[in-house]
């Protein structure tokens, strides 16, 4: 049987704690000391127009539709600003595909958050380049460098659901396929920017299909070395426009999916744990399940909440959460460096 043969074996069929033991001697080995990191960091969701018309998507509206914005300059700094107060060290900058903006918004919105509001920048996804790409009829390597000039500092793994064409074909037709999405990742990874990677599952793929995104992730990584994390999370079907039918997997599909991820990406440094979907007791087991990473505060976040999943807590609360499932908590930077402890940590 092949390398895949035998992951998806043990993925579909190994007992829950053994495919966890598993997961968690591999996080250990790449991750000794015990340590598992949190950022503390804003999601503004610059627009909520898009004509991608995902079916899994509660957020977005069409152009011209009641509920349909877009942040002014000073609605973002004013965003900026508040998150610093509360200890943010980066903004997660991104929003739908929206037709009306153009390219120089995005370049000038870069200049003055950094000139006004310095912070670091993690924003526009792949799907977000691809669209830009094709609406302004630039190479995505030139919206890349333009962005890059402009400001931005690493890419968000954002609208990646999952990398396999069949999946994406019935899902998010109008998004960046497969290979689009992952060949955009690669041509930051060659610029010098470092990216985070994502799998939201629970989509109608097979778990054959989810095995394939993961092998597709540690292809990318093993040319570039441009990945610094992955996140997974199931699909949220309130709300949505198309999927509020699908079954709302639950926790332990959840841990089991972590848990491979681990084993899978072996060469991807560090694995999220996503207490934003899952709920903060889950998110803590996952830091058992190969997660060396607790997230992030989340300041905001307006795309899962308006699937009518939202969790909130505090930097007190993630920490004691680590604490608790035996690890020293440290407070870290978008590339994983950490900062010194915080006044209120023990």
């Amino acid at each position: 049987m092949s390398e895949t043969g035998n992951l998806l074996d043990f993925y579909t069929n190994a007992p829950l704690l053994e495919l966890g033991a598993e997961a968690d001697r591999v996080r250990e080995a790449k991750h000794p000391g015990n340590r598992v990191t949190y950022i503390i960091d804003r999601n503004i969701n610059y627009t909520n127009v898009c004509v991608a018309d995902c079916g899994f998507c509660a957020f977005y509206r069409r152009p011209k539709h009641g509920e349909g914005y877009t942040l002014s300059f000073e609605q973002i700094g004013a965003k900026i600003d508040e998150a610093k107060t509360l200890g943010a060290v980066q903004i997660l900058i991104q929003g739908g595909h929206n037709p009306y903006i153009p390219f120089e918004w995005y370049l000038d919105l870069m200049r003055y958050i950094k000139r006004n509001h310095p912070i670091h920048i993690h924003g526009f996804s792949p799907s977000e380049v691809d669209f830009f790409a094709k609406l302004f009829r630039m190479e995505a390597i030139e919206v890349i460098r333009e962005l890059r000039k402009a400001g931005l500092d690493s890419i968000p793994g954002g609208g990646g659901e999952i990398l396999v064409q069949r999946v994406r074909d019935i899902v998010a037709k109008k998004k960046a396929g497969a290979d689009r999405w992952l060949e955009i990742m690669e041509l930051a990874h060659n610029e010098g920017m470092k990216t985070s990677v994502t799998m939201m599952y629970g989509l109608g793929e097979t778990l054959a299909e989810r095995m394939e995104h993961l092998q597709r992730v540690r292809e990318v990584q093993a040319r570039t070395g441009g990945f610094t994390a992955f996140i997974c999370w199931p699909l949220q079907p309130e709300n949505t426009p198309e999927m509020s039918h699908m079954p709302k997997t639950g926790s332990v599909e959840y841990l089991r999916t972590v848990a491979i991820s681990r084993i899978v990406l072996d060469n991807v440094p560090n694995l999220q744990s996503s207490w934003v979907t899952m709920g903060m007791k889950i998110g803590q087991l996952a830091l058992r399940f190969g997660c060396n990473d607790f997230g992030s505060l989340m300041i905001e976040e307006n795309v899962v909440s308006a699937a009518n999943t939202t969790h909130r807590t505090s930097t007190q609360e993630m920490e004691r959460l680590i604490r608790d499932a035996g690890f020293t908590p440290a407070r870290r930077r978008q590339d994983y460096s950490i900062l010194e402890a915080p006044a209120h940590a023990a």
